[in-house]
Formats: C-alpha cells, structure tokens, sequence
C-alpha cells in the first residue's frame, strides 16, 4: 500500500463563521475535547493548551502540573488554517502531520482535518490510523457542539 493511501480526512460543518470555528478549537479545547477518552492523563487531564504561533507546543497539563506534548504548530494563520505535528501518548519521532482547515460556507464554517505521515509507524501505521479514524469522528462531534453552543 502506497503512503498516499493512508491519509486520513475527516469533514464537519458547523454553523458558526471561519473566525468562531477557529477560536473554539484552538482557545476552547479544554471545554470539548474528550480528554477522559482521548488522552495520556485521561481523568487527570486539568487543562489542554495550543500555543497560538508557529513552534508552538500543544500539550495537555495533568492536575499535579505533569505535561505531554501532543505535538508542536507549524502552521498558524487564523482563522483558515492551522498545522501541526501529532504525537499524543508517543514520541516526536512517530509524529503524524495533522492540518485543519476553516472553510467559510454560507453561514457556517466547513471543518477539513487530514493527518499524513502514518508511514513512520511501520506495522502499526494501518492499525493506528484506523484507530484515529474512528476517534476523530467523536472528537470532531464534541467539538461542533461546543461551536454551536459558543
């Protein structure tokens, strides 16, 4: 299987504007990511931050003040798009690359995700993308929530 063939996209439309969408994933994360599901701390997770600029960390803060990175930003241009690298629970050297898009549609907003790069995972890349496929179906369901309710 070619490379090409892992990339994983996922699309939402949420009926708020490119400026709101983007807000609320990068600024609100702690308030709709699925952190008891959805990362290393799990229920100890206090807080998920995204640095606003490139080289930035993205990392969750567990309630004794322990961090993980998630990955670091490589693109940052409000409120269209946003890059970064994605390693959550792993090491840098695994990263995927994840990029969002915010595309203005009528009224709303059209959400793009794709993440490349599985092919560093070797064996496990199939599986592991997979796995993300799923989950990011529910971690994109919670985040239009918290759009719509914004």
């Amino acid at each position: 299987m070619e490379a090409t063939d892992l990339t994983l996209r996922k699309t939402i439309t949420v009926a708020r504007p490119p400026e709101v969408a983007f807000r609320v994933f990068t600024e609100g994360l702690t308030s709709w990511w699925p952190a008891r599901t959805h990362s290393v701390g799990h229920e100890r997770v206090d807080t998920i931050v995204l640095e606003g600029h490139v080289g930035g960390r993205f990392y969750e803060r567990l309630d004794d003040g322990t961090e993980h990175e998630w990955g670091e930003i490589t693109t940052w241009d409000p409120p269209g798009r946003l890059g970064m690298t994605w390693h959550a629970g792993r090491g840098p050297e695994t990263a995927q690359q994840l990029e969002i898009r915010f595309v203005a549609e009528g009224d709303g907003t059209r959400v793009e995700l794709e993440q490349t790069g599985w092919e560093v995972l070797g064996d496990e890349a199939e599986a592991t993308r997979a796995n993300y496929a799923s989950g990011w179906t529910g971690v994109l369901g919670q985040y239009a929530d918290a759009v719509d309710a914004d």
